[in-house]
Formats: C-alpha cells, structure tokens, sequence
C-alpha cells in the first residue's frame, strides 16, 4: 500500500477494534474451486441469518447497557447535588453549637443578646433552605438510629428509654443522619 500524505497509515493506527466485527469464516473471499463446486445458497443463507442474529443480539445487549449506564450516571448526579452541600453544612454545625450555648448564658446586656440571637435564627434558615433539620431528642423515645447516649440515668420521673436531656443537637440533610443527637436516657431500675 502506498502511503499518499501519511493518512492511510493515521487512519489504520486510529481504527476502533473494540466495536470491529468480527471477521467473516473466509467463504465470501475463497475462490471458487475450479470444478464449479459451491456451497448451497441454501446453506450460505443459514450462516448469513445466523450472524445477523448473534449482531442483532449484539446490538441490543450493548444497549442495554448503555440505558443502564446513563440511567446510573443521572442518578450519581442527582444524589451528588442533592448530597453536595453536606460537607460544608457539617463544618457549620460547631458554629450552631457556639449560638446555641451563647443563647443559653443569662445576660443582662440586652441589645447583644437580641443581636445573637437574631444571627442565630438567620443562619437556621440559610441552613433550613438547603434542607437542614434538627433532630428532636429532649422528651422522644430513645431511637439509636438518631440518637447517641452518652449516659444512662436512673429515674422514676419519665418512662424506661426517653430522652431526658440533650447535650448535642443531631442533624439530618434531608433523610441522610448528618450527625446524631447526643442524649442522656432514662433507666427505670425498677424494670
């Protein structure tokens, strides 16, 4: 083969053999004996229709495929959008502990108080809009799924199992646990 400008040979180098078909069992390129033999047309026909098939087959299976694949790409993103703030979102949430405690102090200077805790309920809902919910703990049954007990108290006052005190407010990022409640429970000792 004569190379004309160098694209003969950049065409070959660049072929996609992966999806190639697969070569042909030589019977349309062989010479025909010289007794006029032939296969039967019959014969050729079956093995034309059996290798449409098997591509037919081929064709629908790398389909298949590639709907499952697109369909779990839109899905990764989904979840990657939905999910992406949660990691800046968990980096606030020490911030909302410090407001928290802060609200907590009896002060007697009024006007810094009512500043704070206007800061305080501004970023609640920036943080409510990107999908941000506090745990319920104080007074709820224990439920280890959204709460972490640091200690078990011995009590009559309340039902075995509730939550008596919350230490730390548990978040969620729409139904994903952020991090849980840290609680103090109730154990009757009677029970």
């Amino acid at each position: 083969m004569a190379k004309t400008n160098g694209r003969q040979e950049v065409e070959k180098t660049n072929l996609d053999l992966e999806h190639e078909l697969p070569p042909g069992d030589g019977a349309e390129n062989a010479p025909h004996t010289a007794g006029g033999e032939s296969s039967s047309p019959e014969s050729e026909l079956q093995k034309i229709k059996a290798e449409r098939d098997s591509l037919l087959d081929r064709l629908a299976r790398m389909q298949a495929e590639f709907e499952n694949a697109r369909r779990r790409t839109v899905k990764e993103q989904q979840e990657f959008r939905d999910y992406a703030a949660a990691d800046t979102i968990k980096s606030l949430l020490p911030v909302l502990d410090s407001f928290e405690r802060a609200l907590q102090v009896k002060s007697d200077a009024a006007e810094f108080r009512s500043g704070v805790d206007l800061i305080y309920k501004q970023l609640q809902t920036a943080l409510g809009k990107l999908s941000l919910q506090s745990i319920a703990a104080k007074g709820e049954p224990f439920d280890p799924r959204y709460h972490e007990a640091i200690e078990m108290v011995d009590t009559t006052e309340v039902p075995d199992h509730q939550v008596i005190e919350e230490l730390q407010r548990g978040y969620k990022l729409k139904d994903r646990l952020l991090r849980p409640a840290m609680v103090k429970v109730a154990r009757n000792p009677g029970k």
